[in-house]
């Protein structure tokens, strides 16, 4: 089960926020008995990106078999 604290991986797109499906974040806030989070996408450097809300099914735990990709978002777009 995901915690406050706990990283977690985008598991589709989010083209409102510039955000790709495969982008780590950490939960800040659990809202409805897990029915949903909210989410801190920091960037590479740690600084704070954006907060997001998600449902759910749109985020799952880091694993250890995950491994970390560096992306320009000014890119991204």
């Amino acid at each position: 089960m995901i915690k406050e604290h706990d990283r977690v991986v985008l598991t589709e797109d989010l083209p409102e926020h510039q955000l790709k499906a495969g982008d780590v974040g950490v939960v800040v806030m659990i809202h409805r008995e897990h029915e949903g989070y909210e989410v801190e996408i920091f960037g590479a450097d740690g600084h704070t990106l954006d907060v997001i809300t998600v449902e759910a099914s749109q985020v799952r735990p880091v694993t250890r078999q995950d491994v970390l990709h560096v992306r320009d978002m000014r890119r991204s777009a």
